[in-house]
Order: structure tokens, then C-alpha cells, then sequence
């Protein structure tokens, strides 16, 4: 069930709502767990009994884990247990076939895919889990003794599916010591409304953009159209993911919970370093805290760091998925950062901001023609054309410069939308007008939002969500 769908949003958000605040305050967690699990079966009520199957590991190996009860080998071997179990879970589903196909294409062979679903949402929550346990192991939470508030934790439906991956300490006290106010539901309504608004105004309208050039033939295609494509994606998927992330932070504030951001107007970066700690932060984190920091970081000289930097980027090319292009990916910003790290900043240091800046949107961009096409042959003939080695023109005259003409608003409106220009304008006018802003303004724009979104769904079937592969 997408968040962007009038079943979502006219029949399920509603019941929930209502159920929640109906009920004591005991029954609160179990009306979310029930709710969640609701929520996931609607697409695939077969992996709900693998997920609760790994919140049932969780529980078990974290009990086990905890050092200050047990001083023998038992908390070593529950970590082991988590490791292996959430790993695995990854390999078989999401990259059995992967290395099947493979394989079979290397040595010849004659081995049958295994021709599973991915479970969706299952990077998440097996994420979710593992750093649930090995935080426990660390020391630095406290195991959940109580089966229920732990199913919460995982299954909780505003972040289930596709982040931000929310870990347990973030919202340990919050499991069962959250405050819902109407304060913080109004927030929450509110950054609920921006993220629609993001996913189902802007993603979707540019993504169809992008969807039309990536099908059109090599023989009507131009060096223009494919940059034009590419810098379509580059916006689709900011706004679709963000967009993601807003609607679940707002749900989540609707329900009492604070989750931490996961984007911070990564496109205004003048760096691919700054971009990383803008983008996707919960999983730049997570990689961070559980890879690079116990792989040794820069802890261990320049030779080991290096290392470790391209290892943690490998891995997150690969987490997005079982494609050779996600690898690609990875790598071509692994090199990125390392470079950075060991020469460019400094270099960079010394340009003008705007110069920084064309460099850090140039780098993004080709790095998002990588990650759009999992076909290798359509990517590689995506980068010729893109820099001009593809046999096409540079442009096909009217064809690019209607789709430019025809999209203009579109970009103008996507690329103000991309900088902290309206949360600026949003503060001033706090400051200036609390009363005008708080009572009209304010309410007209999530109002508006709401209802154009709304028309969109209503009257557009194109509504894509690119996470969801992940």
C-alpha cells in the first residue's frame, strides 16, 4: 500500500487514526502493531510471517546479548545468530538469483533462478533489527523485554516499507513513554502534506519525463535528450524519496513518535562529501556506526582508511540492490570520497562557491545516470550518449526543445524547491506575522497541498515509487 493512494489515504490512515486515539493508553502499541502488519500484508501477506520471524530473532538474540547479565560466550554467540539470520535473509532473497545468473553466465552452467519476490521493505527492517542487536551487544541500549513494544519498533507502517531506517535507541523511551499532543499532529499533518505534495506533484510529473526519454529509440535520441532525462530522474528521485521520508516522519509525529531527518536539500552541496551527509543520512549512518567505525575508520592510517571507505561504499551499492549498476554505483563514489578525502577538498577549498557547486551537481548527476538503468547495455549506452559517444546528435532540434519548453515550469519550480527557500521564507514570515502565518497562512498551503495532490492521484495513474526495489 503506497502512502500516495486514496485507499491509504481516505480508508486506512483514518481507521488507524481513529482506533489509536480511542483506545487507553495500554492498547496504544498493539493498535500500531496490528495496523502495521495490516498495512504490509496488503501487498505480500506471505513475508508478513518472515518479518515477524525476524522480530522474533530480534527479541531472542537480544535477550541473549546483553554483556552485563551474562559473562560467557552466550551474548558473542546471539550476535553471531542476529548477524548471520538478517544477513542471510538478505542474500537468499535479495541476491540468490543475482549470483545464479551470474554464475551460470561465467561457468556455463544451467542452474534454475529461484524466481522469488523480494520482500518489500525487508533492507529496511533487517537493518532495523541488526542494529537493534548489536547496540544491545555494545552496551549502549538496554534489550526490550517486552515482545510487543519491539514487533512496534519493526513494524511500525511509517517506516516499514522504505525508511528512514529508524533505529531502536532513537525511540527506545518512545515506545512507551511518547506524548501525542495536538501540537505535534499538526506538525505532523503538516510535514505529512509536503511530502505528498513532493512525491505526488513533483516526483511523479518529472518522473514521467524521465520514463518517456529512457523508452524513446536510439535512432530519435540526443545527447540533450539524455542529459535532460538523467537531470529528470536526478529530481524524481530526491522528491520521491524525500517525499517518502517527509510523509513518514510526519505519520510517525501523528502517532507521538520524533524520528530523526534523513534529508537535509542534499543538491545544495558543494561537495560529494556534503552530499553524503545530506542524503539518505539514516543509511550513511547506519553504514558508518556498524561498518566503517568497526572496520578500524581512519583509526588505522591512510592505506587501511582508504580501504574501508571503498569496502563501506561497495557494501552500499550494493544494499540498494542486485544489480551490477548499484555496484558500479557505489564504487564511483567510493572513488569520489577517497579522492576528496585525500586531495580535492583542499583543492575545492580554494574555488568559488559556484564553481563547487557545478562540480558537486555535475559528479551527482552522472553518478544518478548510473544508478537509473539496472540493464548494463541500456547504462553503458546511456553514458555514451550522455557524452556523446552514443553515434546520435546533440540535439534533435524540436523534439528536445518541446519537451524543454513544454517541462520549464516544471524545472523552475522543482529546482526552488530543491533549496531551503520556502523553510526560510516559513521562519521569517513565524517571526514577523506569528499570528497571520499560524492561523492562515500555514493551514492554506497544507490545505492546498492536500487537495492538488489529491486531483493528481485522482486523475493521473502514473505514481511510480522508486524505493521500493529496495
Amino acid at each position: 500500500m503506497l502512502f500516495s493512494s486514496t485507499t491509504f489515504l481516505f480508508i486506512f490512515l483514518p481507521l488507524v487514526l481513529l482506533s489509536y486515539y480511542v483506545v487507553p493508553r495500554f492498547l496504544k502499541n498493539a493498535v500500531l502493531l496490528l495496523f502495521s502488519l495490516v498495512f504490509y500484508a496488503w501487498g505480500e501477506p506471505v513475508y508478513v510471517l518472515l518479518m515477524l520471524g525476524s522480530i522474533v530473532v530480534a527479541y531472542l538474540t537480544g535477550l541473549f546479548c546483553d554483556r552485563e547479565k551474562r559473562k560467557n560466550k552466550v551474548p558473542l554467540i546471539a550476535l553471531i545468530t542476529a548477524i548471520v539470520w538478517n544477513i542471510g535473509l538478505l542474500m537468499f532473497f535479495k541476491y540468490a538469483n543475482f549470483f545464479i545468473n551470474n554464475a551460470n553466465s561465467l561457468f556455463d552452467l544451467n542452474i534454475s533462478p529461484l524466481g522469488l519476490t523480494l520482500p518489500i521493505g525487508i533492507s529496511f527492517y533487517s537493518f532495523q533489527t541488526l542494529s537493534y542487536v548489536i547496540d544491545v551487544y555494545r552496551g549502549e541500549v538496554k534489550p526490550q523485554r517486552n515482545f510487543l513494544d519491539l514487533a512496534t519498533y519493526v513494524t511500525l507502517f511509517p517506516q516499514l516499507i522504505a525508511g528512514p531506517i529508524v533505529r531502536y535507541q532513537t525511540i527506545e523511551d518512545q515506545l512507551s513513554g511518547r506524548k501525542e499532543s495536538l501540537e505535534k499532529f499538526s506538525r505532523g499533518v503538516k510535514r505529512f502534506a509536503v511530502g505528498l505534495g513532493k512525491k505526488v506533484i513533483l516526483a511523479n510529473n518529472i518522473g514521467a519525463l524521465f520514463d518517456e526519454i529512457s523508452k524513446t529509440p536510439q535512432a530519435e535520441m540526443s545527447v540533450a535528450a539524455s542529459w535532460l532525462g538523467i537531470i529528470a530522474f536526478t529530481f524524481q528521485i530526491y522528491f520521491d524519496f524525500s517525499g517518502y521520508s517527509d510523509m513518514a516522519i510526519g505519520l510517525g509525529k501523528m502517532f507521538g513518535f520524533d524520528f530523526l531527518e534523513n534529508f537535509n536539500y542534499p543538491y545544495i552541496s558543494d561537495s560529494i562529501t556534503e552530499f553524503w551527509r545530506r542524503w539518505h543520512i539514516s543509511l550513511s549512518t547506519w553504514f558508518r556506526d556498524y561498518v566503517y567505525i568497526p572496520l578500524g575508520g581512519n583509526r588505522k592510517g591512510k592505506v587501511r582508511q582508504c580501504v574501508n571507505i571503498m569496502v563501506v561504499w561497495f557494501l552500499t551499492g550494493f544494499w540498494h540492490g542486485a544489480n551490477w549498476n548499484f555496484m558500479m554505483w557505489g564504487v564511483y563514489f567510493g572513488i569520489i570520497l577517497l579522492c576528496e578525502k585525500l586531495f580535492l577538498l583542499k583543492a575545492l577549498g580554494r574555488l568559488p562557491k559556484v564553481i563547487k557547486h557545478i562540480y558537486a551537481l555535475l559528479l551527482i548527476v552522472i553518478g544518478w545516470g548510473i544508478f537509473a538503468f539496472e540493464d548494463t547495455s541500456a547504462l553503458i549506452q546511456n553514458l555514451k550518449n550522455m557524452f556523446g559517444f552514443g553515434g546520435i546528435p546533440f540535439t534533435n532540434g524540436s523534439a528536445d526543445l518541446f519537451r524543454l519548453t513544454q517541462n520549464a515550469v516544471l524545472f523552475g519550480i522543482l529546482i526552488i524547491a530543491s533549496l531551503p527557500l520556502f523553510r526560510k521564507l516559513g521562519e521569517k514570515l513565524a517571526v514577523r506575522l506569528p499570528a497571520v502565518y499560524g492561523c492562515v497562512i500555514e493551514p492554506l498551503c497544507v490545505a492546498g497541498l492536500l487537495i492538488i495532490s489529491t486531483a493528481y492521484l485522482a486523475s493521473n495513474s502514473f505514481n511510480p515509487f522508486l524505493y521500493f526495489r529496495f
